[in-house]
């Protein structure tokens, strides 16, 4: 082995079936069993928690079929990183490979990995959020933040050692979370309460702020309309990550056609079962159970009605899965955007050089510094709403950079088009400035925070091209 040529390219080996399960896979963690206590509390009726869900679903899918057509002009490793470089220029597209590395897919990773430790310690206590294990002044560490900083790991090590064994755990643990996600609601509506549904759709549009106490707060028509943004950050959480095939397009067999399809198909397969999950969710539990539920655990309540007492350990178990094959995804995917990024001289210079295996090593075990730093923080939960705004930025500026490439490479190889062009595309646009309009407004801290951390960005840029310079200079010294 020690003997064999590093490879320098990445290789061609992820199929449409394995590009969909990264998706599907990278979409599903925790957010679908969590998110919606919180949805509930904003919005306060079963109508407009189904219509948070849909309108994300919408936006979701919206966004995936206008990327196709980017995915297809520029089949390679980076996805949105590429997108924008190509559109924009290299700051805008260091921007957002900044806050990906800083937060978006490493506060995602850490925030993914410690739900999988919670619900671990549904089987087996000890493994517990509430077991400090060191303390040291203010810093707590607890048993699941441990867990969850050693899963990071494993999953890093597995992927650094070639794309197969990433693609055969991603296809593995996303068909057994699917089909394990059809069963609960299967069995979920076949336990289904007609008192508790009927109480749950008698006023399915009366918008209004629902306490955990039970109290009710009548909203204005500007505060229901930041009500409804407020909402969809968690739904838009649950959700992300859609794009995570663009990132590996460089190791799809073809590119050109299955990165478009896999975000089409893993969109449409996640919304699906996301939608269906809620409806189970007013079938069996009243709206005062969703929003109250212990640690906003709706699904652990909602299979105590369905399962029994043996409902919590089954839950613990689909999350686990999901958990496990959603934080897989996202580290097989993440690196490559740092790779790229490297090959461009806008990262550490080794990110941008493949192991043995083919795959980029470094860029791995960085991601996975920063996302178990993340786990210790505590905070990763904070960053994650305090991102939600600028994530849909990128996603908007993306997709207008669509617009742009239709006029700046107008001649340019287009295997497949966006669907629905120009109304589809303009129509995410405007939906996504709404959204983090509203925010600006009604969640205004999630605002600027998420500003700081892409602002923090431009420094390391212009840091980052002097360091680029010095080291090609020393390289051509010696």
């Amino acid at each position: 082995m020690a003997n064999e040529p590093t490879p320098s390219k990445l290789k061609h080996e992820l199929s449409l079936l394995d590009g969909t399960m990264l998706v599907a896979g990278s979409m599903i963690g925790s957010g679908i069993f969590i998110v919606s206590a919180d949805i509930i509390r904003n919005v306060g009726s079963s109508g407009w928690l189904i219509a948070v869900w849909l309108l994300t679903g919408f936006m979701t899918l919206t966004a995936a079929l206008s990327y196709g057509e980017l995915s297809a002009m520029f089949p390679k490793a980076g996805g949105q990183y590429v997108y924008l470089k190509e559109a924009y220029n290299k700051l805008i597209a260091f921007l957002y490979g900044w806050s990906f590395f800083a937060v978006i897919q490493t506060g995602t990773i850490a925030a993914v990995g410690v739900a999988f430790s919670k619900f671990a310690a549904y089987l087996w206590k000890p493994l517990s959020e509430d077991n400090i294990v060191f303390q040291t002044g203010s810093l707590k560490i607890s048993a699941a933040q441990i867990v969850s900083i050693i899963l990071i790991i494993f999953l890093t090590f597995i992927n650094t050692r070639g794309v197969k064994g990433g693609k055969l755990i991603q296809t593995t643990f996303t068909l057994t979370k699917l089909l394990s996600l059809f069963g609960l609601i299967a069995f979920g509506f076949l336990a289904f309460k007609g008192d508790i549904w009927r109480a749950n759709w008698a006023t399915p549009w009366d918008l209004h702020n629902l306490a955990k106490d039970g109290s009710i707060t009548q909203l204005t028509m500007g505060a229901a309309l930041g009500a409804i943004a407020a909402a969809m950050v968690g739904s838009i959480f649950s959700s992300d990550a859609w794009n995570s095939v663009t990132f590996v397009a460089g190791e799809m067999k073809n590119p050109k056609r299955d990165v478009a399809l896999s975000m089409m198909f893993g969109t449409i397969i996640v919304t699906v079962i996301y939608v269906l999950a809620n409806v189970v969710y007013t079938g069996v539990l009243s709206l005062q159970d969703i929003a109250s539920a212990d640690k906003d655990r709706v699904a652990v309540t909602a299979s105590h009605v369905i399962f029994g007492n043996i409902g919590t350990y089954i839950i613990a178990v689909m999350i686990m899965i999901s958990t496990f094959g959603c934080n897989n995804g996202l580290i097989l995917s993440g690196a490559r955007v740092y790779y790229t990024m490297a090959k461009d001289g806008l990262f550490f210079k080794r990110t941008g050089t493949l192991n043995q295996f083919g795959v980029p090593q470094f860029g791995l075990w960085i991601q996975a510094f920063v996302a178990s730093l993340l786990c210790l923080s505590g905070r990763y939960g904070d960053l994650l709403d305090m991102i939600s705004f600028v994530v849909v930025v990128f996603y908007v500026l993306t997709i207008l950079g669509i617009y742009i490439l239709r006029k700046k490479m107008p001649n340019a190889e287009r295997p497949y088009k966006a669907i629905g062009y120009p109304v589809l595309p303009a129509l995410y646009i405007l939906m996504g400035v709404a959204f983090c309009a509203l925010l600006c407004v009604y969640k205004s801290d999630y605002v600027k925070y998420g500003l700081l951390i892409v602002l923090i960005g431009i420094p390391i840029y212009y840091l980052t091209k002097v360091s680029s310079r010095n080291e090609d200079k020393a390289d051509v010294v010696n």
